[in-house]
């Protein structure tokens, strides 16, 4: 299955990556990439890896995460056709912020 990004997802990934390579070289800038790169491929050989996400649990889409690197959470849902990456959420944030975007 295919795997498609909305724009507040890449705007949080850039920003991400641009924290990680800021506050801690190339190196690990090139490791956080490799590491989603790796993730979305396992996504689309394998759409129900991540559990539902708990705190969209009440929304109407399932969503769904899965963690990359330690402080991450790529947020998705599956659509019929394809994977749809929603969010990118740092997760030492508030809880109750991440999900504003998505309502």
């Amino acid at each position: 299955m295919k795997t498609t990004m909305t724009c507040f997802a890449k705007q949080q990934i850039r920003e991400t990556t641009r924290y990680i390579y800021k506050e801690f070289g190339k190196k690990s800038k090139d490791n956080f990439v490799s590491k989603l790169k790796q993730t979305r491929t396992l996504l689309e050989n394998n759409p129900c890896l991540g559990p539902i996400e708990p705190l969209l649990s009440d929304f109407p889409s399932n969503y769904r995460s899965i963690v990359v690197g330690h402080l991450n959470k790529m947020v998705y849902r599956i659509l019929d056709d394809c994977i749809e990456i929603s969010d990118f959420w740092d997760v030492r944030r508030d809880p109750n912020t991440l999900t504003y975007n998505l309502k």
